[in-house]
């Protein structure tokens, strides 16, 4: 069985919504943010130095780090949802794996700070916000040349994709004026595993 340690509000909802797409069992310890830093607790680091979500357990390893979750859970499934036979969508898979983490979302963790540093974060919001909407005009066209990130199919690379997607459209000005990035996340938010991951995310 694989243990999921899920932080509320996190990057690990993916993981759960990769479980529920591939169909393997899994369980889910549940964890709040301190209500005043939005920290994780001191919980998460009894089972990983970092004290960071998502992080796994299965047969006795703790795997931290989403893309390299995504990528155990991938090779537990014998490929499923992994890199398509297609070598330019395999390469295009690859990119968004890791994409979402190391390019995606650093401006987005800067804009946060930015923006709850008030006054002081002001000056630097432009161009930090420029270089978001550089992300998200390049995003807009790849997807206005297939329907998923990787190809014609859905695959990890998607689900690795949504939290970056989804702190735009909640903080970094996402909306109907890039419509193949929206119609992509609602797809995404269609899919009966994306709803279970939401539900197992709050029952647990």
């Amino acid at each position: 069985m694989i243990r999921v340690h899920h932080l509320e509000t996190s990057r690990s909802l993916r993981i759960l919504w990769l479980l529920e797409e591939l169909g393997l069992p899994y369980e889910v310890r549940r964890y709040a943010r301190n209500p005043k830093t939005m920290f994780a607790p001191a919980e998460l680091r009894a089972i990983h130095p970092l004290g960071k979500a998502p992080l796994i357990e299965h047969d006795g390893r703790v795997i931290a780090e989403s893309g390299a979750i995504t990528e155990y859970l991938i090779e537990l499934a014998d490929g499923r949802l992994g890199a398509p036979a297609n070598r330019d969508a395999a390469l295009r898979y690859r990119h968004f794996l890791h994409y979402a983490e190391g390019s995606m979302m650093p401006p987005l963790l800067t804009l946060l700070v930015l923006q709850r540093m008030g006054l002081l974060g002001r000056p630097a919001l432009g161009t930090v916000k420029g270089m978001i909407d550089t992300h998200l005009d390049w995003l807009e066209t790849e997807l206005a040349a297939r329907p998923w990130f990787a190809g014609d199919d859905f695959t990890a690379a998607d689900t690795m994709m949504s939290f970056p997607i989804e702190a735009c459209r909640a903080r970094a000005g996402l909306d109907g004026r890039r419509p193949h990035l929206i119609d992509w996340l609602e797809r995404c938010h269609a899919r009966p595993a994306y709803a279970r991951a939401v539900e197992a995310g709050k029952a647990a």
